[in-house]
């Protein structure tokens, strides 16, 4: 019977670039699905899913919600994530533990910058998505230019189930592909506004309709035989075996089932929500989550069944005002009590579940146990971070951790007494807890407090809240950029650590390659030891040294990233050799390594996207040149100039009133982190002159 309830069950998130929709779309669903009486609008402030009071102020969505709603049988888990680049750790960390996922695009913009990048996220776990193309009611509305763009910038197969009836303001309803029926809405004020109704394909469109449904069947023949099959013999194709298709089509991420509507017109979202029960995976059709065992890291699969032991993970941490600390779990085998004692496989500490909720925004329910696929909120645990496992038995492999970008920009941070100064440190402790993007350390030069984040409005959301939810007054510095360092060349080099001090010595000695990596390769140490000159025992210690040479480098004392080491060679003493010793000798042998590796300074660069009118692009680009800028590409976009370049973060600060003045308000545009590029040698200069100034001064 347990199994059969897993089956029902749907985890989903809603992802998409901001301003697409998401919340409204959720709001919608809460409404049609009976969870909510009425309906919160975003621009009102009333939005359900953005609780926070920063949320309701800008119209924006800064942390994920997660809901549970009804429809056609099935219980449906719902996150809503933010749109907002410098949020993306919220979309990463739900991607993570979720089965399935819809998303949102823009009828008018089309794939946008965000839109690719949970794009790429999605497919980083393999998420099986529906595509839901909003906002069919706005001027300049091109559903089949979106669906055209999913298939060529996002690389994927797009499977169209609903052709758009009309478009901006005469967009009626859509016609259901599937079971060949047109759909419109009510409209008006009704006391139950957006019912559907089922009528006949007006004549002018029912020769597209049939052609859409030819493609779909086409795209569907590749991966079913028996639609194969019977589209060749020209022989009727039920609605149940496309369904199925469909659905299993869409399971092995082979297609993206899409749709069509406007949320906000109340238009659409019962055939999303049809959708999401027949398409999406249950539980039980998502493959094994991934565990290490911790004494071997052989990689073991958990599946998701109630009667296997218990294996869960912390996925995210919340302060709630009148709970405490708030961790959402999903849980993927066995069954969790209220009351029961658990272990942090990750931390090796042991844990006590005081209480299980069932979240709906900000309020929540008492819940009694949890099953496998279950997402839920714990109350007890003390010392979890994002990404623990959880389990009954401290031997427990542990569960696939969630990778999360590094920060990119800071500002110093001073409270303005001292009785708010030992406040502070708890509360960036408790931050940092909530979110693993936002990073906070002490400047050793000044003394400073630094904090660090995703981007402006990353850490202008952190202060607002330290002031207003803490009621800590501080004065913040002017923001920084997160600077990184790299090499250019390969070097041999070697570092020994020989100490004798009468009794037992500290012996260590190797010899190591360094060298450039391209962006975004991370560090890789890899071991080519022959003839055990150096024993398996003390790589570790080589490994460590490595990792804590590269937090600073020779430049800039900024940390040096893209860099694979190859331990070659060194020699050990049987009594004196340690791994203290060899980490010693590893850090000897980077430091000198690196200084002549030829190092230079790296910076986060943007890719940044302006949709500006025509008449002022010629000053916008001008002014994106003089900020370092290079244009990428340009397109139009109905009436609308589409303006794609690379830009360092550097120079993109108060970029939006710069953009406002050109355009008279009229440009907008939106930014991600695309890499880090060297620094002009003109430009680094200017950056290291204020830090060896610093260090001159306190000396």
């Amino acid at each position: 019977m347990q199994l059969e309830t897993m089956r029902r069950v749907r985890n989903i998130g809603i992802i998409a670039h901001i301003d697409a929709g998401k919340t409204t779309t959720t709001e919608r669903i809460l409404y049609f699905t009976g969870k909510n009486y009425k309906i919160g609008e975003v621009h009102d402030g009333a939005a359900t899913m953005d609780w926070m009071v920063q949320e309701q102020e800008r119209g924006i969505t800064i942390t994920s919600a997660a809901t549970k709603c009804h429809w056609l049988g099935a219980d449906i888990n719902i996150i809503d994530t933010p749109g907002h680049v410098d949020f993306t750790a919220e979309v990463e960390r739900s991607l993570r533990v979720l089965d399935g996922c819809v998303v949102l695009f823009c009828a008018v913009a089309g794939v946008q910058p965000q839109s690719e990048t949970v794009w790429r996220q999605a497919n980083r776990y393999s998420v099986p998505r529906l595509a839901f193309v909003n906002k069919m009611d706005r001027v300049g509305a091109n559903f089949k230019r979106v669906v055209g763009q999913i298939k060529e910038r996002l690389n994927s197969t797009p499977l169209v189930l609903a052709l758009p009836i009309g478009g901006e303001d005469v967009y009626d309803g859509h016609i259901d592909l599937v079971e060949m029926t047109a759909y419109t809405w009510e409209v008006g004020e009704k006391e139950v506004p957006g019912a559907r109704i089922a009528v006949e394909i007006q004549p002018e469109m029912r020769a597209e309709a049939e052609e859409a449904r030819i493609v779909m069947l086409e795209t569907l023949s590749s991966f079913n035989d028996e639609i194969f099959d019977k589209y060749l013999a020209n022989e009727p194709i039920s609605s149940e075996l496309i369904v199925t298709a469909i659905r299993e089509a869409t399971l092995k991420n082979h297609v993206v089932p899409v749709l069509c509507g406007s949320s906000f017109r109340n238009k659409g979202v019962q055939a999303l929500l049809d959708a999401i029960v027949n398409y999406l995976p249950s539980p039980l059709d998502i493959a094994p989550a991934v565990a290490f065992q911790q004494d071997t890291n052989e990689q073991v699969e958990v599946r998701a069944d109630p009667s296997l032991p218990f294996s869960g993970m912390a996925f995210k941490i919340a302060a709630h005002p009148h709970v405490g600390k708030l961790v959402y779990l999903r849980v993927y085998s066995g069954t969790l009590k209220a009351g029961d004692q658990v272990y942090n496989v990750t931390r090796g500490t042991r844990e006590r579940i005081g209480r299980i909720l069932q979240m709906h925004a900000n309020q929540r329910v008492d819940l009694d146990e949890v099953h496998a696929g279950d997402i839920v909120a714990i109350v007890g645990p003390k010392r979890i971070g994002t990404g623990d496992t959880l389990a009954f038995s401290k031997e427990s492999p542990v569960l696939e951790k969630i990778t999360f970008p590094e920060t990119v920009i800071s500002v110093s941070i001073e409270p303005k007494t001292k009785s708010d100064l030992t406040k502070l440190s708890t509360v960036l402790h408790t931050l940092m807890d909530e979110d693993p993007t936002f990073k906070a350390s002490m400047d050793p030069d000044t003394g400073e407090t630094i904090i660090a984040g995703m981007g402006e409005l990353h850490l202008e959301i952190i202060v607002d809240r330290i002031t207003r939810e803490f009621n800590i007054q501080a004065v913040i510095g002017i923001p920084q950029v997160a600077y990184k360092e790299g090499i250019r060349r390969l070097v041999h080099t070697e570092g020994k650590c020989v100490k004798q001090s009468g009794g037992r010595g500290q012996y260590g000695h190797v010899v190591m390659d360094i060298e450039p990596l391209e962006r975004g390769g991370g560090l890789i140490f890899d071991t080519k030891i022959k003839g055990g000159t150096i024993p398996s025992v003390y790589f570790p210690g080589v490994e460590t040294g490595v990792r804590d040479s590269l937090k600073e480098g020779p430049l800039a004392k900024y940390p040096v990233i893209d860099v694979k080491v190859t331990l070659l060679d060194g020699s050990y003493h049987e009594v004196d050799s340690s791994v203290i010793a060899f980490r010693t000798a590893a850090i000897e042998a980077m430091r000198e390594g690196l200084a002549k590796a030829s190092p230079v300074l790296l910076e986060p660069t943007m890719r940044v996207e302006v949709e500006t009118p025509e008449q002022y692009m010629g000053d916008i680009i001008g002014h994106i040149n003089s900020r370092r800028g290079k244009v990428v590409s340009m397109e139009m976009r109905g009436d609308l100039r589409i303006v794609e370049c690379q830009v360092p973060l550097a120079e993109m600060f108060n970029y939006s009133t710069h953009l406002r003045t050109l355009s008279q308000g009229r440009a907008s545009y939106s930014m991600e982190v695309l890499h880090y590029t060297e620094v002009p040698e003109s430009v680094a200069l200017k950056i290291m002159h204020p830090l060896k100034d610093k260090t001159a001064k306190r000396n």
